[in-house]
């Protein structure tokens, strides 16, 4: 979760004044704060690209009208914050919510309002593609920060993961850079992602069990918890995860590790009732056993995810990242531990805040 003060979590569940600001980073170097009467950030760690963002303006002036237009909103970046004003005169504690690529603005231009949508900078390298063949040699971080800095060379790109060797990998003409650098960063067992304050940042996705709760969704009285469903689901869950890699080019020998669901108490026990239904990934990247290692189990955790499932809806808070452990308390009492897989925060003082969760655990 997103830093915030003890002050901002307990105020959420009570009436408080909400503020939102989009700031647009124009290509000619103007910056402009914008008025918004409306919009949301969707954030879904099951998307290639996590964030996206549409906003309501009523300024119908930002259609672009002119090529000297276009050419100041092509390219031009998007950065979205909500927070709470606590009304006592100190500044309001704001949250970042994304930094975005703008890709669309259109509207009525006589009466507006204008619709402008964006992809967080992720997609600047995923559209980069491979103009000739490339290689990537040397460790995680030194391949991956070249990926991203070859698209974006101002990037921030920070590690919270292991920083193995990879193997000597190459992609052809038109591949996908952003796959390239999720492929890389498998190797060390974890994912590659923007954070809300745009920084590119490399790491594993927490385990439910050994990871504390953030924040706690309870019904009742001084609670955030709305309204919400629990279910469970087979489609596309996997128990095991084969990993493996062979590199000729750098004389490496084939080495793989198979990672299994080994908890007796899962639904999804490898040789329970489940059965077994592995998954195979393979990658030259991969050149050690303690890579493939690394590799099946970041695998075996997502791929293994869904077969518990909640939706929730709760009082909106902007400073929930994808991945988070939140603690969840049922109208009746009922306690559990769930992953956050999506939600969807509104630019408004009011809105829904729907949250679909993964891995649900029962919680003491």
């Amino acid at each position: 979760m997103y830093p915030v003060t003890s002050r901002f979590l307990d105020t959420l569940p009570q009436a408080h004044r909400v503020v939102t600001q989009v700031t647009l980073f124009r290509t000619d170097g103007e910056v402009v704060d914008l008025p918004h009467i409306g919009g949301s950030v969707q954030v879904d760690r099951g998307q290639v690209i996590r964030r996206t963002c549409t906003v309501s303006c009523p300024d119908v002036l930002l259609i672009p009208t002119s090529p000297a237009d276009e050419l100041a909103v092509y390219g031009a970046r998007l950065r979205l914050a909500r927070g709470i004003d606590y009304q006592d005169g100190s500044s309001p504690e704001m949250v970042p919510l994304g930094v975005f690529r703008l890709d669309t603005v259109d509207g009525d231009p006589a009466l507006g309002p204008v619709t402008l949508t964006g992809k967080a900078i992720e997609c600047i390298v995923q559209d980069d593609l491979f103009t000739a063949p490339y290689r990537a040699t040397g460790t995680v971080s030194t391949a991956i920060t070249e990926l991203i800095q070859r698209s974006i060379p101002d990037a921030d790109v920070i590690f919270a993961a292991s920083n193995p060797t990879i193997g000597s990998r190459t992609w052809e003409a038109g591949a996908d850079p952003w796959a390239a650098v999720q492929e890389i960063a498998a190797v060390a067992g974890a994912q590659c992602y923007t954070t809300a304050d745009g920084s590119f940042l490399v790491a594993e996705l927490p385990d439910l069990l050994a990871t504390n709760p953030v924040w706690t969704v309870a019904a009742g009285e001084g609670g955030v918890y709305v309204k919400g469903t629990r279910g469970m689901t087979s489609a596309g869950v996997h128990n095991g995860v084969l990993a493996q890699g062979e590199n000729a080019a750098d004389g490496v020998a084939p080495v793989s590790w198979l990672a299994t669901d080994d908890d007796t108490g899962s639904p999804t026990y490898w040789g329970g009732p489940y059965g077994r239904r592995p998954k195979v990934i393979s990658s030259s990247t991969l050149i050690s056993q303690s890579a493939c290692r690394n590799a099946a189990e970041l695998e075996l955790r997502s791929a293994k995810a869904p077969n518990a499932t909640g939706d929730f809806s709760s009082m909106p808070n902007p400073a929930l990242e994808p991945g988070d452990v939140i603690r969840v308390v049922h109208p009746g009492g009922l306690r559990e531990l769930h992953q956050v897989q999506s939600f969807t925060v509104p630019l408004s003082q009011s809105g829904d805040f729907p949250i679909a969760t993964i891995s649900a655990k029962g919680d003491s």
